[in-house]
């Protein structure tokens, strides 16, 4: 085997120089004269556009690859990215499922360290909570209280699930939510639980892309996901309840359609389209930087 494409089996390429997130699905992920290798064989129609192949793929320059479903990855595909330090996240149709993350990070603590000062520290830590809840909601709140801010949100949260469902044409009865038996609650409520599943899958990958603590939370406090928590409602407004409302509305119109699917599908549809998990990386780098506006 090659010592490395163009001769680069000792080279390595910061992060802050590398493209991005690189999402594959259906195929097979090998190394093949030194680099990785993506095969995709003869697919339905419906799938996504990337045409049957071999595909070079330049692991050194991607930060993560995301491996969606219907795809295999071979032990030497995972010696190479390890030595590139090159993340593999194995992720759910579109992005909308996040399943595993090795811990192939970025070799930076430098937004980790910033995060763990924040969150340490009570009233830098109120300030990275109001600066969230300023970006939800287009202003900052004025009251320094987190469980006073919470309930503010939540005060905020049944107007917006009215106002919405009336946009949408859905009848809401509130939110419910037993996971017991989560296929008990009504069409809009399980369309919820799909969209926030999806976009909470977003916001993991974005929170794995930074190297951030996802225990760490600034408005959720016990989940071991409390970060990620954080991320993912930046967009509830925006994604989350706006999927999970026309996809309600779709299988009411159409029983026959199963309400996870379509919501999957268009969660997945919409966070491609708004670009959402670059979005996250961005907000994530500028939560932590000084702002004397929420202070």
């Amino acid at each position: 085997m090659l010592k490395g494409r163009l001769g680069l089996d000792s080279a390595k390429v910061p992060y802050v120089d590398r493209a991005g997130l690189l999402y594959l699905a259906r195929g097979h992920l090998t190394a093949r004269d030194g680099t990785l290798s993506f095969a995709r064989g003869n697919l339905p129609s419906d799938c996504d556009p990337l045409q049957p192949g071999e595909y070079a793929i330049p692991m050194q320059g991607v930060s993560m690859i995301l491996l969606g479903p219907g795809s295999t990855v071979s032990h030497d595909a995972l010696r190479l990215l390890a030595y590139a330090r090159t993340a593999l996240v194995a992720v759910g149709e579109d992005g909308v499922r996040c399943y595993t993350a090795p811990p192939l990070i970025p070799d930076r603590s430098g937004l980790a360290r910033r995060q763990a000062i924040c969150w340490a520290d009570e009233s830098q830590r109120v300030a990275i909570a109001r600066r969230l809840y300023g970006w939800r909601f287009g202003e900052v709140l004025p009251n320094k209280r987190l469980d006073i801010l919470r309930g503010m949100e939540g005060a905020r949260m049944k107007k917006s699930y009215q106002l919405l469902a009336q946009r949408f044409g859905v009848t809401w009865r509130g939110r419910r939510y037993d996971r017991a038996n989560p296929q008990g609650a009504d069409l809009p409520n399980q369309g919820l639980n799909h969209a926030v599943s999806g976009v909470e899958a977003a916001a993991a990958i974005a929170v794995t892309a930074t190297a951030t603590i996802p225990q760490l939370g600034f408005i959720h406090e016990d989940p071991g996901q409390s970060f990620v928590l954080d991320i993912a409602d930046l967009y509830r407004d925006t994604i989350t309840i706006p999927v999970a409302f026309t996809a309600a509305k779709r299988v009411m119109e159409n029983p026959t359609l199963n309400i996870e699917r379509v919501t999957r599908r268009l969660c997945g549809e919409q966070l491609t389209e708004d670009k959402t998990i670059s979005r996250m990386i961005e907000q994530i780098k500028l939560l932590f930087e000084p702002d004397e506006k929420s202070s």
